[in-house]
């Protein structure tokens, strides 16, 4: 069980951020501001939702992409940070496990996540 007053405050910080509804199998792009020395910059990073974890402001999101040579790269981001600017959902994938560790094993056509078909 969680303080009230936490909860409200937590509440209060969360209202101000457009987080769109996905879950794990779904690929995101998030707008990530990196500082470098007194330049700001905002880089896109494009992968495989493979977890989602915490409640409130402390929710993570583990994110997954194939970088150069074929090196899998994964990166674990809180939603609520200052440092994400947008969250976009650009395909929605269909699995059936909340958290999709095994696509660490599989690589190439194997690790492909089929697409669930909209209504």
């Amino acid at each position: 069980m969680r303080n009230k007053y936490i909860e409200n405050f937590e509440k209060a910080q969360t209202v101000e951020k457009n987080i769109p509804d996905f879950r794990a199998g779904d690929t995101v792009n998030l707008a990530v501001t990196i500082k470098e020395g007194d330049k700001t910059r905002v880089q896109a990073y494009e992968g495989v939702c493979i977890a989602k974890r915490g409640q409130g402001t402390g929710q993570t999101i583990t994110v997954r992409k194939i970088g150069a040579n074929g090196v899998g790269i994964e990166r674990i981001f809180p939603i609520y940070s200052d440092s994400i600017n947008e969250i976009k959902v650009v395909r929605r994938g269909r699995v059936r496990r909340a958290k999709l560790n095994y696509l660490r094993n599989l690589a190439g056509k194997a690790a492909r996540i089929k697409e669930l078909r909209s209504k």
